[in-house]
């Protein structure tokens, strides 16, 4: 996919995507640092439809959401190749044993033989959590393993208190 960047004298720059739809979505970044994400109108792809002011934690926010569903597609598409491995998504829900407490505290590759890759929290990714990473309920564990080893898994970071 080509992602263009058009200046924008006096304003700053506006980069875009052209989606399969014709629409164009992109951001709008301003000199002083605001940031707009823009969609254009279907039957104009040069003519906005809408134009969303976010504030600087709203774009992070949404850059977090929209990556982990990339990194999510990316290691899904990489095991792929490996027969017998699979990555799975484990929600840490409120009333979790685990909520609240380290990864290391769950044994998770010790006692299933799989690996928490990343987790996402409601505005970042945390991509190779290290064994003293706090869980948190709402959480999206990343998890790659074997069939097997990803039903422990669930079994471990599903058990309410």
């Amino acid at each position: 996919m080509k992602i263009e960047e058009i200046p924008l004298p006096g304003i700053g720059f506006r980069r875009e995507l052209l989606l399969g739809s014709g629409r164009r979505v992109g951001v709008v970044t301003h000199r002083d640092g605001q940031t707009e994400l823009i969609v254009s109108r279907v039957d104009d792809p040069d003519a906005c439809a809408a134009s969303i002011p976010l504030s600087a934690e709203e774009a992070a926010a949404l850059g977090g959401l929209l990556g982990g569903t990339q990194l999510i597609a990316q290691l899904t598409a990489e095991q792929k190749n490996v027969p017998g491995v699979t990555t799975h998504q484990i929600l840490i829900r409120p009333g979790s044993a685990y909520a609240g407490r380290t990864l290391g505290d769950t044994q998770m590759r010790t006692r299933t033989g799989t690996s928490v890759v990343a987790l996402l929290r409601s505005d970042e990714v945390i991509g190779s959590p290290r064994p003293d990473q706090v869980l948190e309920a709402g959480d999206l564990a990343v998890i790659v393993g074997t069939d097997s080893g990803l039903a422990e898994a669930a079994k471990i970071l599903q058990t309410r208190l």
